[in-house]
C-alpha cells in the first residue's frame, strides 16, 4: 500500500525542516561550544559559516531533492547514472544511524531528568549535589539504557505513521510548543539581576579567546544545527510539490536556526553568570549548571520543567529526520513496510547506542583514540562524517548537474534573480567546497604537518 509522501503544507515542511536543524544542536551542543569557546567570538564565527555555507548547501540538497522527488539513494542515481555518487546517499544514511545512535542517549537523560524534577527530585539541590546527581544519573546502566529505549521508542512511533501522519503533525505541535516555552524562559532569564554580563558574553565577540579547534566547531556545529551533509534535507525537500519556493523555505529554516540559536543562549547565560556560574562547563552545562541557575528562581523548577518539555521536543523533531532518512531509502513509499522497517532500523540503532549509554557508567574505562565511546561517536559524526558529506553535496551539485538546470529548479515557485543565484552558485562552486576541505585537513591533523 503507497502512503501519500508529501507535506500537506508548506508550514509542515518548514516546521518539520526547522525541528529536523534546530535539535539538540542549537539548545544543548551551542551553548556549550560557546562557552568553552570564548562566547561572541565563537559566534559570529558560527553565523558566518551558517550564511556562506550551511544556507547554500541546504538549497543544493533541496534542489536535489525536490527535482528528483526521490530518497537519498535514488536522488543521486537519478542525476548521475551509471556513477558512484549515490554513495553520498549511503554515507547520509550511516552517519545519521550512528549520530541517532547517540544522541539518543542525551535524549534519555532528558526524560530522565524531566521525571526527576517532576517528582520534585531536584528542589533544593546545590551545584556540587547535581553534578553528584548527574554522574549517578548516566553511569546507571538501568537508567540510562532504559530512558536510551523510551526515546527510540517514541522516535520509532511517530516516524512509523508516515510523512503527514508522524512527523509533520507532530512537528506542528512541538514546534509552536518550543519556541512559546522559549520566550517565557527568555523573559524570566533577562529580568535577572546581572543578566546583562551574559548577554554580553553571547554577543560581544573577544577574537583572543578564538582557537582553530574554536573555528573547527563553529563549522561542525553549523552544519550539524542546518542536518546539512547528511542528506535528510534531501529527503525531506523530495516530499514537496515542484512549485514550492525553495529559497524562501532555506532562508525561513536558516533564521528560525540561527533564533532558536541566540534563544538558547539567552535563556541560558544570564543566569550562569547572574549566580557566579562558570559557562565553560562543557557538555553537563544544561543538566548539572542550569538546574543549579533555575533553582535559585523564584518558581524555579516550574521553569526547568519547561526548559525540559521543550528541549526534548527539539530533540525528538531532529531524531524523526534521521530515522526517515533511513526508513524512507527502505520502505520506498509503502506504508507498511514503513512501519515493519521503522521498528527494525530503530531498535537496532538502539542497540547499537547502548555502549554510549554504558560510557559513562559500566564502560568508562572503554576508550576509543582516547576518548569515551560517546565522545568517539561525537567527534565522527561532528568532526569527520558531516563535513566529508558537505564536501561531497558541494562538489556533485555545480559538477553534475548543470547550471540552467538549477537555476529552472530554484527560480520555480520563486522569484529568484539571476545576480543571488550566480552568487549561490559561486559560493557552491568555490568557497564551500575549500573552506570545508581545509577545516578537513586540519581535523585529520594533516594542515598542521603541511605547515611544518
Amino acid at each position: 500500500m503507497k502512503e501519500n509522501q508529501q507535506w500537506s503544507s508548506k508550514l509542515g515542511f518548514i516546521l518539520s525542516a526547522a525541528g529536523s536543524a534546530i535539535g539538540l544542536g542549537a539548545i544543548w551542543k551551542f551553548p556549550y561550544i560557546a562557552g568553552v569557546s570564548g562566547g561572541g567570538a565563537f559566534f559570529f564565527i558560527f553565523l558566518l559559516f551558517t550564511i556562506l555555507l550551511g544556507l547554500p548547501l541546504l538549497l543544493a540538497e533541496f534542489a536535489i531533492g525536490r527535482s528528483t522527488q526521490s530518497d537519498a539513494i535514488e536522488s543521486y542515481k537519478k542525476i548521475a547514472p551509471d556513477s558512484k555518487w549515490y554513495s553520498i546517499g549511503y554515507l547520509g544514511m550511516i552517519t545519521c544511524f550512528v549520530l541517532l545512535s547517540f544522541y539518543s542517549v542525551i535524549g534519555g537523560w532528558i526524560i530522565l531528568y524531566l521525571v526527576k524534577a517532576i517528582s520534585g527530585e531536584l528542589n533544593g539541590l546545590n551545584q556540587q549535589q547535581f553534578g553528584e546527581l548527574f554522574g549517578a544519573t548516566i553511569s546507571n546502566p538501568l537508567l540510562s539504557v532504559g530512558a536510551h529505549l523510551v526515546f527510540m521508542i517514541i522516535t520509532i512511533a511517530v516516524v512509523a505513521k508516515g510523512v503527514q501522519n508522524g512527523i509533520e503533525r507532530t512537528s506542528k505541535f512541538m514546534m509552536p510548543a518550543l519556541f512559546l516555552l522559549f520566550i517565557v524562559l527568555i523573559f524570566r532569564s533577562i529580568t535577572l539581576e546581572g543578566a546583562m554580563e551574559g548577554v554580553q558574553f553571547l554577543f560581544y565577540p573577544d577574537f583572543s579567546k578564538l582557537t582553530s579547534e574554536a573555528i573547527l566547531a563553529a563549522l561542525g556545529q553549523s552544519f550539524f544545527t542546518l542536518s546539512v551533509g547528511v542528506s535528510v534535507m534531501l529527503t525531506y525537500s523530495s516530499y514537496l510539490p515542484k512549485d514550492s519556493n525553495l529559497p524562501q523555505s532555506a532562508i525561513s529554516i536558516v533564521g528560525m536556526n540561527i533564533f532558536i540559536v541566540v534563544m538558547a543562549g539567552l535563556a541560558i547565560f544570564p543566569g550562569v553568570f547572574t549566580f557566579g556560574l562558570k559557562p565553560d562547563a562543557g557538555p553537563v552545562l544544561l543538566f548539572n549548571v542550569l538546574p543549579t541557575v533555575f533553582n535559585q528562581m523564584a518558581f524555579g523548577m516550574i521553569f526547568f520543567v519547561a526548559f525540559l518539555l521543550l528541549f526534548l521536543f527539539a530533540s525528538l523533531t531532529s531524531a524523526f529526520s534521521m530515522l526517515e532518512i533511513i526508513v524512507s531509502v527502505i520502505a520506498k513509499g509503502d506504508a507498511n513496510k514503513r512501519i515493519k522497517w521503522s521498528w527494525i532500523i530503530g531498535l537496532t540503532i538502539f542497540a547499537v547506542g547502548v555502549p554510549s549509554a554504558l560510557s559513562f557508567g559500566i564502560w568508562s574505562e572503554v576508550s576509543i583514540f582516547g576518548k569515551s565511546i560517546f565522545d568517539a561517536a561525537d567527534y565522527l559524526v561532528s568532526n569527520i562524517l558531516m563535513p566529508i558529506g558537505a564536501l561531497l553535496i558541494s562538489i556533485f551539485v555545480p559538477l553534475k548537474m548543470k547550471k540552467s538546470m538549477l537555476y529552472s529548479e530554484l527560480a520555480n515557485g520563486s522569484s529568484l534573480s539571476k545576480g543571488l543565484f550566480n552568487t549561490w552558485f559561486f559560493l557552491m562552486r568555490y568557497v564551500a567546497p575549500i573552506a570545508i576541505f581545509l577545516v578537513l585537513l586540519d581535523v585529520l591533523g594533516i594542515w598542521k604537518l603541511l605547515s611544518r
